[in-house]
C-alpha cells in the first residue's frame, strides 16, 4: 500500500500523523508499505521517531520520492541505512537526444551543449550508478583521464547518471566525419589504452575480469564438443591474475575528444585482468558483432566495416608495437577465441537456438571458436615473443620481427646483420628438421638487456630433442676435396655470436643466442 506524507510532521503533529499511518495500516493488513514522500516539506526528531517505530511493525516499508533537504535528515540521523529511503530525483528527457556513446548497461544522450546523460538498461539502475560513480573516482585518483557524474536523474522508468563533457565528440563521431583523422585517432586511442593496461589497482578494488570469462566458458560446456568445451575452460583457467586496470568495454564511442583532452567515459565495466580480456572485447565491437552482417557496425558506431576493420588492426599493431603480420594474427587469434565465447554465450541466452537466424549466427561463430582452439595452445601474449608455422616460407616474418626490436635497441647496421645471419641459420635448421616429415611451430623471443647491452634471440620448438651444439666443428683447414658437406651454419653461428647455448627442457628445444650491442 502507499501512504502519502505531506507538509510538515514536528512535535506539534507527530502523534496526530502517528494515529492516521497506523489506522491505514490496520485497514490494509500485512502489506508491503511505500510512504510517498513527494510532498513532505519538513520532518522533525518527532516525525522520525513516529517512522522509526512503524519501521518496528512493518520491517518491508519504504520512503520514496524525498526532497533533497529532507533526504539530508534522514541521511544524517542513519535512517537510509536502516531502510530504503529514495531521493527525488529531476526529470529528464532524451527524446530526439544526439546519442553519443552506448555500452553494456546503458546509452549515452547529450542534453544540452554542455552535459551528456548515461540512461541504464536496468530500470532499478541507482546501486549500478553508485558503483561507477566509485569505479570513476577510483580511476581518476590513479590517473585516468575520465569524468564523474555530478547529479542522478530520473529518465523514463529508469535513472541517468548526468555527467558535463563541454563540446565533447565521441572517436565514433570523428572517424566517421573525418576519415582523414584515422591515424591520429588510433595514436590517441592506443597511448590512453596503455596508460589504463599500465595502472595496478589496489587489491579488491575491482573486480576480476577472468572470474567473469571463466563463468562464459563455463556456460558453453553443454554447447560446445567436450574436449573443445574443456580446452577452452583449461586455457581460461591458465591465464594468471593480473592486477593492472582494464576498461571491460573500450571502443571509440566511449572515448571522447574535449576541448583537446582525450577522456574515457562509461566505466561501469571497470574490472583488473590480462589485457587479452580487454583485445576479445575490442574485436567483439569492431569485428565480432558485425561479421555476418555489417550494417551492424554502421548502427553501432556510426561507420562502415571497412573502417571498423582499418582501424581495429591499426591499433592492433600500434598496442603490441610491431607491424609483423603473423604477430598481430597470433594475438588477435587468442582475442577471437575469447570475443566467440561471450556472443555465442549471449546469442544461446537471448533465445538464439530458438530461431532459424540464431542458429545459423551461432554455427557461424562455433566453427570459428573450434578451428582456433585447435591451434592455440595458451590465451597469454607476450610483446617480446611470437609463436609461427616453423617453414621456410616464414624466415621474412621472423626477420621482420626480431629487426623490429633491433631497431628500436639502435643496434647498429654490422651487428643487425650477423644476428639476421645467425637468425636465418637456426630458423632453418627448425623448419627443414624439427618436426620432419610433419609440420609444428618454432616460438621465437627477443629481448634486450642494458647491463650489458646485448641482445638475446630464443627459439623453442616441440620437434624431435636435438643439440645442435653437440656435433663437432667442421675442419677449415681441409681442402674441398676433403670437407663434409653441411655443419657450417651452427659453426657461422657459433663464431657470430658472443654466447649460444642449447637446453632440453619440458618437451622443448630452446637454443639461445645472444650479441653483445
Amino acid at each position: 500500500m502507499t501512504i502519502k506524507l505531506s507538509g510538515q510532521i514536528d512535535s506539534n503533529n507527530a502523534a496526530f500523523a502517528e494515529k492516521e499511518i497506523l489506522a491505514q495500516l490496520e485497514a490494509q493488513g500485512d502489506a508491503a508499505v511505500i510512504f510517498d514522500a513527494s510532498a513532505l516539506d519538513y520532518i522533525s526528531s518527532a516525525g522520525l521517531r513516529v517512522l522509526l517505530r512503524i519501521r518496528k511493525k512493518v520491517p518491508d516499508m519504504r520512503i520514496t520520492g524525498v526532497k533533497p533537504e529532507v533526504y539530508e535528515i534522514f541521511d544524517m540521523t542513519g535512517f537510509t541505512e536502516m531502510m530504503t529511503v529514495e531521493k527525488a530525483y529531476r526529470v529528464v528527457s532524451v527524446e530526439g537526444c544526439e546519442e553519443i556513446g552506448r555500452g553494456a548497461n546503458g546509452t549515452i544522450y547529450r542534453i544540452d551543449q554542455d552535459n551528456v546523460v548515461k540512461v541504464y538498461n536496468n530500470a532499478d539502475a541507482l546501486a549500478d550508478i553508485q558503483h561507477e560513480r566509485e569505479v570513476a573516482r577510483l580511476a581518476l585518483i590513479l590517473g585516468i583521464p575520465t569524468a564523474i557524474s555530478y547529479d542522478v536523474v530520473k529518465v523514463g522508468d529508469s535513472y541517468g547518471s548526468v555527467f558535463e563533457l563541454l563540446n565533447a565528440r565521441s572517436f565514433s563521431a570523428i572517424l566517421a566525419a573525418e576519415p582523414e583523422k584515422m591515424d591520429w585517432c588510433v595514436k590517441e586511442y592506443v597511448d590512453l589504452l596503455k596508460k589504463i593496461h599500465g595502472t595496478v589497482v589496489p587489491a579488491g578494488k575491482l573486480p576480476d575480469m577472468k572470474e567473469k570469462v571463466l563463468s562464459w566458458a563455463g556456460f558453453l560446456q553443454d554447447y560446445l564438443p567436450k574436449k573443445a568445451g574443456w580446452k577452452l575452460l583449461s586455457l581460461v583457467e591458465a591465464v594468471p591474475h593480473d592486477d593492472h586496470m582494464i576498461h571491460g568495454d573500450y571502443h571509440t564511442k566511449n572515448v571522447v575528444l574535449q576541448n583537446d583532452e582525450v577522456l574515457l567515459i562509461d566505466m561501469d565495466t571497470l574490472s583488473v585482468g590480462h589485457p587479452i580480456f580487454e583485445l576479445a572485447f575490442m574485436f567483439n565491437a569492431f569485428q565480432g558483432f558485425s561479421e555476418k552482417d555489417h550494417e551492424i557496425i554502421k548502427k553501432f558506431q556510426g561507420f562502415d566495416y571497412e573502417t571498423a576493420s582499418v582501424f581495429w588492426h591499426k591499433v592492433l599493431a600500434a598496442y603490441l608495437g610491431t607491424n609483423c603480420r603473423t604477430k598481430i594474427r597470433e594475438v588477435e587469434d587468442k582475442a577471437r577465441i575469447l570475443g566467440y565465447t561471450r556472443l555465442i554465450r549471449r546469442s544461446i541466452r537471448r533465445g538464439g537456438l530458438e530461431t532459424e537466424a540464431g542458429r545459423e549466427e551461432i554455427a557461424f561463430r562455433k566453427e570459428r571458436l573450434l578451428a582456433l582452439l585447435e591451434k592455440t595452445d595458451m590465451l597469454t601474449f607476450s610483446l617480446q615473443e611470437m609463436e609461427i608455422d616453423a617453414v621456410k616460407e616464414n624466415l621474412a616474418e621472423v626477420h621482420a620481427f626480431v629487426n623490429e626490436h633491433l631497431e628500436a635497441a639502435g643496434c647498429p647496421l654490422k651487428v643487425k646483420r650477423q644476428i639476421d645471419l645467425a637468425v636465418e641459420e637456426i630458423f632453418i635448421n627448425i623448419a627443414s628438421y624439427a618436426y620432419a616429415p610433419e609440420k609444428g611451430k618454432a616460438t621465437v623471443r627477443v629481448e634486450v638487456s642494458e647491463d650489458p647491452v646485448a641482445a638475446t634471440v630464443t627459439f623453442t620448438d616441440r620437434g624431435i630433442p636435438y643439440d645442435p651444439l653437440a656435433k663437432e666443428d667442421p675442419d677449415i683447414s681441409l681442402s674441398a676435396e676433403e670437407r663434409e658437406i653441411g655443419g657450417l651454419g651452427i659453426f657461422v653461428t657459433k663464431k657470430l655470436m658472443d654466447d649460444v647455448s642449447y637446453t632440453y627442457k619440458d618437451g622443448q628445444n630452446i637454443l639461445t643466442l645472444t650479441k653483445n650491442l
